[in-house]
């Protein structure tokens, strides 16, 4: 449906593309993975039309129609939200526009009444008398309260805009549906919502996604972008990155026979076609996954950062105890209220709000970045802390090397032993020479995650520790979060390492809290959860 040709593209000497040739198609959704940098939302917008390759072209099958999630968030700001959905269907739109001018005119002529006739079989034909009803419900789905609907984009925050655009884009059952960052600002039931729709969709979905639940909720397979070159495989994230990482090992391995490798690459598939049975695109998955062919499966090239938390001492008996604790917003609007637990040896606590934060006061409070309210916190005598936050700019004003700047956190000043941890972090050779002033977002909070190691503390304290990481800087921190033997607390809106990390839940409301220990997705199901959430906000 949707082909690209022998597409190459060049910045300078640097060949981001080389002879590209891959096909779009089918109710596939093909999620666009790759390093920073490696050209994931570029390859987005030469399949969409909005970059030219230096050579090579793409083309979409005659008559099918495309569809874009838009990233300029001003663009509509004069329209009306009802509006700006149904502008996301063009040729409808068009015929909208045409047939209003129409009926508008004063003199109104009989070349206009056939005109209009011809309009109307157009509109009718394209099921148009429907449009608004389904632009409604795409905007309630989104998170968009029909009270918006009429309002101009002009009155909606940011967050609301973002819901919107996504909305135009879904708008219409468009053939191909290219969307870049989808659940960015989107809450877990909303891109619970957007994931179900997803897998009823019936067309062609591409889509870049640093949320790796994501990813593997609704992806058939996985487009990887390495070595300037962009090939597709079969299957979701997970699928593709536990291949990969087997194939990586065979291949280090040289004296083990071609045909032990086969076996255990075969066991591994077989193993993830069973696993596939729990999945909602079980059926479809696991027919790809039998009729994959072992030689597709290829290593991978990234390079993932070597993140490890040692703790230098274990926890005592008393850990964290927290008596009555409340924090307020600047104005005295209540943050959290009254909250008091006990924190036990292995506890790996996920905070979560309704309000960020709420969340990221408690952290504040706990590392005296802020004073509480009301109550108090006490840390056992063997307790050491490490403490990751949600906006990391204070500590990268000053214009010094990395090697400076985490020499700074440490006892021994050795070059050697400070370029070790920076090195885990791949800042190797000349990156670790850096100054820390100029660095991009995911570069600082690698930095931080250095400097967490290097601490050795025994309870780690991390508030969105994945905002502006790649998925392999993801990937790594998630297994290292599994992998500590000692106690977590954090907040992430990464739907994957919350599963899989917390294992008990507090949540942070302005009327109170809730402290369970049941995993994350039984928690967020839960009808009776459900109405003690509705108690504390």
């Amino acid at each position: 449906m949707l082909s690209v040709h022998n597409v190459s593209l060049q910045f300078g000497k640097r060949v981001l593309f080389d002879e590209v040739n891959i096909s779009f198609s089918g109710d596939n959704c093909y999620g666009v993975i790759g390093a920073n940098g490696a050209g994931k939302s570029t390859l987005l917008k030469i399949l969409s039309g909005d970059k030219d390759p230096n050579t090579g072209n793409v083309s979409l099958e005659a008559g099918k129609r495309m569809a874009v999630l838009k990233q300029e968030h001003f663009e509509f700001d004069e329209v009306t939200v009802m509006d700006t959905v149904l502008q996301g269907h063009k040729v409808l739109w068009d015929i909208m526009v045409a047939k209003n001018e129409l009926y508008a005119k004063e003199d109104f002529s009989d070349e206009d009444g056939i005109k209009a006739s011809e309009l109307e079989t157009e509109f009718a034909e394209m099921d148009g008398w429907s449009a608004e009803p389904e632009a409604a419900s795409l905007l309630s789905g989104i998170g968009i309260h029909e009270d918006f609907h009429m309002k101009h984009m002009k009155e909606l925050d940011g967050n609301q805009k973002v819901r919107v655009l996504l909305a135009q884009a879904l708008f219409g059952d468009p053939d191909v549906l290219i969307l870049d960052e989808p659940t960015n600002d989107l809450d877990l039931k909303t891109i619970t919502w957007l994931e179900d729709f997803l897998l009823d969709f019936k067309n062609t979905v591409i889509v870049v996604s640093h949320d790796r639940h994501f990813l593997d909720t609704v992806c058939t397979h996985i487009v990887d972008i390495d070595f300037a070159k962009v090939n597709a495989y079969t299957g979701n994230y997970s699928f593709w990155y536990q291949s990969s990482q087997l194939a990586l090992k065979q291949r280090q391995n040289q004296n083990k026979k071609t045909e032990d490798k086969r076996q255990e690459m075969q066991a591994f598939i077989d193993r993830f076609s069973a696993n596939a049975s729990k999945s909602r695109q079980a059926t479809s998955r696991k027919k790809m996954l039998d009729k994959l062919v072992l030689d597709d499966i290829k290593p991978s090239s990234r390079k993932y950062p070597g993140i490890i938390f040692r703790a230098e001492r274990s926890v005592g008996k008393q850990l964290l105890g927290v008596k009555g604790l409340s924090a307020q917003a600047e104005d005295g609007t209540p943050l959290f209220t009254n909250l008091s637990f006990e924190m036990n040896q292995e506890d790996k606590i996920a905070i979560i709000s309704n309000n960020s934060l709420a969340t990221t006061a408690f952290y504040e409070v706990l590392n005296d970045h802020r004073k509480a309210s009301e109550g108090f916190f006490e840390f056992g005598q063997t307790i050491t802390t490490a403490y990751l936050p949600n906006d990391n700019e204070s500590h990268f004003t000053n214009p010094v090397s990395l090697i400076d700047w985490l020499r700074q956190y440490s006892d021994n000043k050795d070059e050697a032993y400070i370029r070790g941890f920076l090195g885990q972090m791949l800042f190797t050779g000349e990156e670790s020479l850096k100054m820390c002033d100029v660095l991009s977002g995911g570069e600082k909070v690698r930095c931080m995650l250095s400097k967490m190691i290097m601490a050795q503390a025994n309870i780690l304290m991390m508030d969105e520790p994945t905002n502006h990481l790649d998925l392999e800087s993801i990937t790594a921190l998630n297994n290292a979060m599994l992998n500590f033997n000692e106690s977590i607390l954090f907040t992430s809106h990464d739907h994957e390492i919350t599963s899989t990390v917390a294992n008990r839940i507090i949540e942070l409301g302005p009327k109170g809290f809730i402290d369970s220990l049941k995993p994350y997705d039984e928690y967020m199901s839960d009808p009776g959860i459900a109405e003690q959430r509705k108690e504390i906000y």
